[in-house]
């Protein structure tokens, strides 16, 4: 955390370099701190490796939240899943970011820069971002996923 805003890491591959870096401006225009983990340019990377470095920024409580960006957002989703802390969704709109927060307890965001644009993934942002857990029925079955 940096003062009173939550630190969101962020990351992505070279496939989603340029809509990760977009999204750091979405997230400090909604009040929260971007802890960019990378990829820097467009070169190719290996998106296991960023999936990685979100995963264990998570792991060692330096963010509690945290997006993920690759070319279609399954990839880095499976990756990122590896790791039992991780809940990682893919998510198309802001309906399936609703969702993946409401009944599954997604701590990580992943989206797909070839699938998304830049206007739907910021609706996907704001809406994961604003979105709590809603418990309940869905506890038993989240509490199953690690």
């Amino acid at each position: 955390m940096t003062g009173n805003r939550e630190t969101i890491a962020i990351a992505s591959d070279h496939a989603g370099f340029e809509l990760k870096e977009a999204l750091k401006g979405t997230l400090e225009e909604l009040g929260f701190s971007p802890l960019d983990l990378g990829t820097d340019g467009p070169a190719s990377v290996d998106y296991p490796d960023f999936a990685g470095k979100l995963a264990s920024t998570l792991a060692e409580d330096k963010a509690k939240r945290g997006v993920l960006v690759c070319g279609t957002g399954i990839g880095i989703s499976i990756a990122a899943n590896r790791h039992r802390h991780i809940r990682a969704g893919v998510v198309h709109d802001a309906t399936t970011a609703r969702l993946t927060r409401l009944h599954n307890n997604a701590n990580v965001l992943c989206l797909g820069a070839r699938i998304i644009g830049l206007d739907v993934a910021k609706d996907c942002l704001r809406v994961f971002l604003e979105t709590d857990f809603e418990g309940g029925r869905h506890q038993n079955r989240v509490a199953k996923l690690g």
